[in-house]
């Protein structure tokens, strides 16, 4: 048996089972990990999970909550000021730097999520995230003449993207994420300065004209 941690205070002693339920978290995966390995990993017997958490749903369900108001807030901060071209560009280094950064609090997020936990994990981060940056489509789209109704669906395109190649670049770890953010950003705003106000599938057009 591993030897126990030494007594902490409460908060103390609940932020390092955070930490380390978030480290097993990451590598097990919600399903495969375990309240003995969080236990032994903390140097601590398994009541005091239960004590603190109620037991692994409840400890799982702090930690994502946590990560996602983090994550959250960094994009908010990083997209409250600027030009709206400036703004695309904070917000997807913030996303990709987090990711950089914070590898065990995203591969938490990227993972299924159980359904009886607060929060729904990715899908509700990028529900939250794609809301705060619509704000921004949404002024932008109004003062160029355009549809703002549309603008969630650009919003939640935008979120998607950064997201995907997030898991993307995690992998492979290269270029770097300020190189990736240039690239994902030239691309949305090439295609926002060319687009059309009303969108139109070409294979509708083709077939109108036959």
């Amino acid at each position: 048996m591993a030897p126990r941690a030494p007594r902490l205070h409460a908060s103390a002693r609940r932020a390092q089972l955070i930490d380390v339920g978030r480290a097993v978290f990451a590598r097990r995966g919600y399903e495969a990990a375990s309240v003995e390995e969080i236990a032994e990993a903390a140097k601590v017997s398994k009541p005091v999970i239960y004590e603190h958490f109620g037991g692994k749903e409840g400890l799982y369900a702090v930690i994502v909550d946590r990560e996602m108001e983090y994550v959250v807030r960094r994009i908010a901060e990083a997209i409250a000021v600027g030009s709206p071209r400036e703004r695309v560009e904070q917000g997807a280094i913030a996303f990709l730097t987090y990711v950089k950064d914070h590898p065990d609090g995203f591969a938490i997020l990227a993972h299924d999520t159980p359904v009886t936990t607060a929060r729904g994990g990715m899908s509700s981060l990028l529900n939250d995230v794609a809301e705060r940056v619509s704000h921004l489509f949404l002024t932008s789209f109004k003062a160029a003449g355009y549809d703002p109704k549309v603008a969630p669906i650009y919003a939640h395109a935008l979120v998607g993207m950064v997201t995907f190649v997030g898991q993307w670049w995690m992998g492979v770890r290269k270029p770097p994420v300020e190189e990736v953010a240039a690239h994902i950003s030239s691309l949305v705003w090439m295609g926002l300065r060319h687009l059309p106000k009303r969108p139109v599938l070409r294979s509708n057009r083709q077939r109108g004209a036959s």
